[in-house]
């Protein structure tokens, strides 16, 4: 703690660096697939709990976003075709972020924003894993505020939604009348398995889906639940991206 207070003292800020070292050693990133010594036995298919993975044309498919990382196709594969990497930049952007599009919405927002982005926090139905992740962003070691990034309490002073949590039926209206209660131009973004695909509890009838079934989305980031690492590169990738 003395050498962290230290270094905020000497530099001004303490951020975590973007790279793979600066991963735990047990960390479960993204999925690598060797294809080569594959003998088609299916196991990892059955042993997702997310349907994650699937046989295509000989070859396997893997859906990022419904992942859970919890490593049974790893742990299942006899031939070690499987294999957990230590990178977790993962965050994909939806089509209204891609940046051939440039339409006159995505100049605006830029202009409004110039780098400076309010977030207001959905939990639309989360097991609070992904909340306690975000939470650490707003700490010395991670600096959110550093970036021009910082949570707001009331969805009027947002510029984007970051919504946690498989979408639920009880909870999709307050969803709703938050996005709706947010000014325009404004973004979404998808934190976790469960808001990205809304695959984690399977289906249910007190389930509505991922977030993407109620309000557009703008960002994805997959994880169960995502680093706070993960969430930081996402927020810089969307602002990057965003036309200028």
């Amino acid at each position: 703690m003395l050498k962290l207070l230290q270094k905020i003292f000497d530099v001004g800020v303490v951020t975590e660096a973007f790279d793979g070292a600066a991963t735990p050693e047990r960390f479960r990133g993204r999925l690598e697939v060797e294809r080569q010594g594959c003998r088609d036995c299916r196991q990892c298919v059955e042993a997702c709990p997310v349907n994650a993975i699937q046989k295509q044309n000989g070859d396997i498919a893997l859906d990022t976003r419904a992942c859970l990382f919890c490593g049974r196709c790893v742990e299942v594969c006899e031939r070690h075709q499987l294999r957990h990497t230590n990178e977790y930049k993962l965050a994909a952007l939806g089509d209204s972020l891609q940046e051939e599009l440039g339409t006159a919405l995505l100049r605006r927002t830029r202009k409004l924003l110039r780098r400076s982005l309010q977030i207001r926090h959905v939990d639309a139905g989360s097991c609070n894993a992904c909340d306690f992740e975000m939470n650490a962003l707003s700490n010395p070691f991670y600096d959110l505020q550093q970036y021009g990034i910082d949570f707001v309490a009331s969805p009027r002073h947002a510029d984007m939604l970051m919504v946690t949590g498989v979408v639920t039926r009880n909870l999709t209206q307050a969803l709703m009348m938050t996005y709706e209660a947010v000014p325009a131009p404004k973004l979404v973004m998808a934190v976790g398995a469960c808001a990205a695909t809304g695959k984690t509890y399977g289906e249910s009838y007190a389930i509505r889906g991922g977030a993407d079934a109620v309000v557009p989305v703008d960002i994805y980031v997959p994880g169960c639940p995502p680093r706070p690492a993960a969430l930081l590169y996402a927020l810089l990738l969307a602002l990057d991206r965003l036309p200028r």
